[in-house]
């Protein structure tokens, strides 16, 4: 898909530094996702990717710098006008975060009777229709105990999508499912994009899936991005660092052992 660059961003990112104690984990980042586009967020275990995630839904502050999600600054917002924004954003988070009681109409249904006042009817419509698009159709009396991880991931998705949101945040979506459930999602991921317009930021570890599904990916060590590009672009990346991870390279960290013994004994300034 080509993406057109208008001149205000679904998601901008600039400046940001986040610590959490004396510990610098988001070092000076800037990043923007454009309308319409899928943009794959990758990186080591570690390296800032999950404080990023955070931190664009809003559940923590940075030490400075600024995020705009659809075109508002959420770090100036009072709770009334973040609330606004969370309403045009949807999240289906890597565990699928379903409640165990609730059969998975009920689970889909969730945010409609929270956050709107439709009447019941409208809303078994509107589950359903969302359940059918991510091809659960007949499964809406099942507790979340009775699905499989594929099926799982795919009730989260349709909760996200329940109230037609503009951005969509999808945190692992391949993880722990077989390649076959895999690809069926990330086809899932591709087609939503299409049909609702909307633009989705996927974290993801799937080397596989991000290559497929991305139109742009970025990948971040060390609280830095190292790269944001097309998928030719991050093939072809000459930055050793981002080779390392396409090519699933262990980072070669050399341990000073006198530092190491002055750290355990509090020797050290």
């Amino acid at each position: 898909m080509t993406i057109d660059n208008p001149r205000e961003p679904a998601i901008e990112i600039r400046d940001l530094v986040t610590h959490y104690g004396e510990r610098k984990v988001i070092d000076g980042l800037n990043l923007s996702v454009y309308p319409g586009e899928i943009m794959a967020i990758m990186g080591f275990s570690g390296s800032g990717k999950t404080t990023l995630f955070r931190q664009m839904l809003g559940l923590k502050k940075p030490t400075s710098g600024s995020i705009r999600i659809l075109g508002k600054d959420i770090n100036t917002l009072n709770s009334k006008d973040m609330y606004d924004v969370r309403r045009q954003i949807g999240v289906a988070f890597q565990g699928g975060a379903l409640f165990s009681s609730l059969t998975v109409a009920e689970n889909v249904e969730l945010p409609l009777r929270e956050h709107t006042k439709l009447n019941n009817q409208t809303i078994r419509i509107m589950s359903r229709l969302k359940l059918e698009v991510v091809n659960l159709s007949g499964c809406e009396n099942l507790k979340p105990s009775e699905l499989s991880g594929g099926m799982l991931k795919r009730v989260a998705l349709a909760r996200a999508l329940i109230m037609d949101p503009r951005l969509l945040f999808f945190d692992e979506p391949s993880a722990g499912l077989d390649p076959i459930v895999s690809a069926e999602l990330d086809e899932l991921i591709i087609q939503l994009r299409d049909a609702m317009k909307m633009t989705i930021v996927v974290i993801t570890h799937e080397l596989h899936s991000a290559f497929k599904i991305a139109d742009r990916i970025t990948i971040i060590d060390k609280g830095e991005i190292l790269i944001t590009g097309t998928v030719d672009e991050v093939r072809h990346s000459s930055n050793p660092r981002v080779q390392n991870m396409l090519n699933r390279k262990p980072r070669e960290e050399r341990v000073d052992a006198d530092a190491y013994m002055d750290r355990l004994t509090g020797a050290a300034p």
